[in-house]
């Protein structure tokens, strides 16, 4: 399984700018494969999260296109890239979101439940609360839980149907330093079993877990050195 972007590039409009637009994210390419680990970093608005969503399907490119393996995500019509995206991409997005009408163990399944598979991801799902620290609140409302708490929540809602591909906006965001820890450890652990795992972060201790850790600043992608 390859993520591959070509060239892909975003602006926006912003009147009040020279040219009435400002770019979120420059050109550029890029590349995750099955087993990698990548981190990007940069401060709030350098385009991290713009990347992200542009490579989840979530926000079409300026410019370029985005394949998953052969497929060109971006030309399958909304019910199609729905599809790809529900079967092989874990998404857990900088925003924190639980459906206050079920139970914490019940968001987590609901990808699954989409799909009539919620009885055979239960396993899944309570392993993933173990590591996570929040079993105990499998029967909890998401009113209940700290921001923390949440956060850990909406990560092992993105893992939980074992997709290709992971991609992870914040995902220590609300998190002490051990929680913090035990998530990048959890990650790097989900590369090794094939996952491509690809991280928006400002934490230092990415640097210790990724494979390769990139730097974006204003709009422009560079490996670090």
């Amino acid at each position: 399984m390859e993520l591959r972007a070509e060239k892909i590039s975003r602006d926006f409009l912003r009147p009040s700018a020279p040219q009435g637009f400002f770019m979120a994210v420059e050109e550029t390419d890029f590349s995750l494969r099955a087993g990698d680990f990548f981190a990007v970093t940069g401060r709030s608005g350098s385009g991290k999260s713009t990347l992200l969503k542009m490579l989840a399907g979530l926000m079409a490119p300026g410019t370029g296109r985005v394949l998953l393996d052969d497929t060109d995500i971006y030309r399958l019509d909304e019910a199609e890239l729905a599809e790809l995206r529900s079967r092989k991409i874990g998404l857990a997005p900088q925003t924190l979101m639980a459906l206050s009408s079920l139970t914490v163990q019940e968001n987590i399944l609901l990808p699954c439940s989409l799909y009539g598979v919620a009885r055979e991801a239960e396993p899944r799902a309570l392993q993933l609360m173990e590591r996570l620290g929040i079993a105990h609140l499998k029967s909890a409302d998401p009113a209940e839980l700290s921001g923390g708490e949440l956060r850990r929540l909406t990560l092992a809602r993105a893992l939980v149907r074992d997709a290709a591909v992971l991609l992870l906006d914040e995902p220590t965001g609300d998190l002490d330093d051990v929680n913090t820890r035990l998530v990048f450890a959890l990650l790097r652990e989900e590369a090794a079993h094939g996952r491509a795992v690809l991280v928006v972060t400002h934490e230092r201790e990415a640097a210790d877990y990724a494979d390769r850790l990139y730097r974006m600043e204003a709009g422009k992608l560079e490996l670090s050195s």
